[in-house]
Order: structure tokens, then sequence, then C-alpha cells
């Protein structure tokens, strides 16, 4: 039975989310707003959804049988990350067991290779790449790299905040990475001089509808992303090509749910498809404060079966710096969290991790500002304040 055909015949009210990190914890203010229940399947009773779950479900991500008795309480599942057993859910969603986005969605991206392929079957650019496992190679042998130097290693699966992705400079260097575990679980590109980083969060009903956000500009150390700018300072052309890049995703995979699009801008004008994220993603943190309906509202709605919200901004534009731990053991910050929240127009958000360690995603602080002058002349000031309260002497971290 497709979400079309159960929205129409009874509401939805409570909705499974596979996943219980931060993105699901942000679905909290929402959910009850909109007058929903939210259900989480989570490893960990310490994990930042358990906060505001009516009912928890401790199990890994990747547990399918956990994912059928979450599936007792609510009328629909979400996700909160990709990390799943897809064709275990395949067996559940055979039984009638409510998927949004369907599986059918997910299927081609959650694979960076094969999500790349299918980006360049619907025509979308991205760099160039290859999978490694697809090149002529015997062990011990350098590993071959078509692309040249330098290049861009990624691991297919499981990736996240810098982890899995390494700049390689030198045929040494790849060859060190690669050898030791084969080169089927990597993907290799071309590594892309860009000039800027973007980014667009857009949503998708199960009617059709499609709301895409602005498009931001995001800005990464070691592929970890440090802040996010809203609205990026883009040409007209280059804000309706990526808009439209999104929309042809979206419908191509009749998606439900709300997704994050990763781009690079290069020097003379290129706009490349970097990734695809099938659910809530950093980026689109700046829309709990700088518009009218935020990305996880957004997701519940379209989830739900509700009509989507504005996605338009509320003020003259937004800076969003994540908090990263710069120190391994238990840490709660309570005085910098005290300092960043009597910054002005700043809105603080700690996830209520127990444990902090290097480069880990601790909290976010947005600061609004009144106007898109104000944006664009105080955003250097803004973020050397806030990473002069958070980090003090310490070096901001860089991908583990």
């Amino acid at each position: 039975m497709g979400i079309r055909q159960r929205n129409q015949q009874t509401a939805i009210t409570d909705i499974g989310i596979i996943g219980g990190g931060q993105l699901a914890w942000m679905m909290g203010p929402a959910a009850q707003k909109l007058g929903l229940t939210l259900h989480i399947q989570t490893p960990q009773a310490t994990d930042p959804a358990g906060a505001i779950a009516h009912h928890t479900v401790l199990a890994p991500v990747a547990d399918s049988h956990a994912t059928q008795r979450l599936a007792q309480g609510c009328q629909v599942i979400t996700f909160e990350n990709e990390f799943v057993d897809l064709p275990g859910l395949q067996v559940l969603q055979d039984q009638g067991i409510l998927f949004a986005p369907r599986l059918s969605a997910l299927a081609p991206l959650l694979d960076k290779y094969e999500q790349r392929c299918y980006l360049r079957q619907l025509g979308l650019p991205t760099p160039d790449f290859v999978a490694l496992g697809d090149v002529p190679w015997n062990p011990g042998e350098p590993v071959p790299n078509p692309l040249g130097f330098p290049a861009v290693l990624k691991a297919r699966r499981h990736g996240y905040d810098g982890r899995g992705t390494t700049v390689v400079q030198t045929q040494g260097q790849l060859d060190a990475l690669v050898n030791p575990v084969g080169t089927e679980p990597f993907l290799l590109e071309a590594y892309v001089p860009f000039e800027r980083e973007l980014a667009v969060m857009i949503a998708r009903s199960p009617q059709g509808e499609v709301q895409p956000y602005t498009i931001v500009e995001t800005q990464q150390r070691q592929q970890v992303c440090q802040v996010v700018l809203a609205p990026a300072a883009v040409a007209p052309d280059v804000a309706t090509t990526i808009a439209q890049y999104s929309k042809t995703l979206m419908i191509a995979l009749d998606a439900v749910g709300i997704f994050g699009l990763e781009l690079f801008l290069t020097p003379d004008g290129q706009i490349l498809v970097n990734e695809v994220a099938p659910r809530t993603h950093n980026s689109g943190h700046y829309t709990l404060d700088a518009c009218h309906t935020s990305q996880f509202e957004q997701q519940l709605r379209a989830v739900a079966g509700l009509p989507l919200g504005d996605p338009g901004l509320t003020c003259g534009g937004a800076v969003m710096v994540n908090l990263l731990g710069f120190e391994d053991g238990p840490a709660d910050y309570g005085d910098r969290r005290a300092a960043l929240a009597a910054l002005p127009q700043a809105h603080v958000y700690w996830y209520g991790k127990t444990e902090s360690r290097s480069g880990r995603k601790l909290g976010h602080v947005t600061v609004t500002c009144a106007s898109l002058e104000e944006l664009q002349q105080q955003w250097r000031a803004i973020v050397y304040r806030i990473e002069a309260l958070w980090y003090g002497p310490n070096t901001p971290p860089t991908a583990p």
C-alpha cells in the first residue's frame, strides 16, 4: 500500500524514525506543534532523540527485526540516517509496512558509486569518478588511478563528517589506504578545485508538491562542515540551475520527505552535484531560526501527508556554526554555551551528548541577520567570535 493510499484513508499521527541522533532530536518541537508522536529506533538510551521519543526501541539502526517492532507502534517509518539494511527493510515493506521515503527512493543513493551513476543517468553533472573494483588490479601492485592526482578516495558506504573521505596526493598514499582492504569498498573521484561549496534542502509531498529552500554556502575543514551561510551569494542563474537539479532528482525518485544536495561551484561556473542525503541535513539547521518552516517540520509534514510549509526566510540571512568536540571525555561546556547564548541574535542548540570526541558534533549556533547586507558584511566576525568563545586556545578539529 503506497503512502498516497494510506494518507487518503486515515490521518497519520504516529511516526517512526530509524536513528536517534540530533537530527531526530530536532524533530521533537515540530512533532509537538503538529500533534504527532515520534517513535525512535536507536542503539543507546542516551542518544539525543530518546529525550523526545514517545517510545524507543533500543537496537542498532541496521536491525530490521527491531524495525518490525518499531512498526507496531506507528503508521509510517522515516529515516534519520542511511546506514540501514535495505534488503531487510524490503521484506518489511513487502509485508505492508510503510516507509517514507519509499525504499525505491533510497536504493540508488546508499552506495556512493551507484549514486553517482544514477545522477549521471538523470543528466545531473558530477565530478568524474570510477569504482576501484571495476579497474583491473592485482593485490600488491600500485592501485590504478585513471583520474590523476590529487584525487578523492571515498568509502562507498557509511561515510559521514569526513569519515571515509580522503584527499590523496600521491600514488604511495593511495596504495597505503587501499591495499590493506582491497578496491571493492572504494569510489575514486577527480579532485574539483571549486570556488565554493553550496547546498540546498528540498521537500516533496506525497501529492507531488515540491518546495526547495534557499541555496546556502557551506564551508568545510577537511570535509567536516564548520559554517553555513544562508542565503549563498550566487548569481540568479546558479540558483535556478540548482533548484532545477534538485527538483529533477526528487521527481525521478518519486521521493517523499526532505533531501539535501551538496554541490560544487567551479571558477568557470560549472555546478557539480557532490552528494545527496535522503534526509534532514546539517546544511539545513539554519532553517530552525531563519525560515517559516524548518527542515524538521517539513520532513514531518511530508511524511504525515500534511501540506508542506513555507520554506522562505523570515530574516535577511543567517550564519550557522557547528560546535565540534576538541577533546575526549565527558563534557558539558555549560559556561561556553552560556557565553554563546548571550551573543546578539544567537540561538544555541546543544544535542545532549554526554561524551565529547575530537570532531564530534555536539551542538550548533545560528545567528540571524536583519538584512542580506549585514550577513555579507558581518559573517566573518560572527564566526570568529563564536569560535573564539567555543574553542578558546584550542584549534578547531579536522576530520578524524
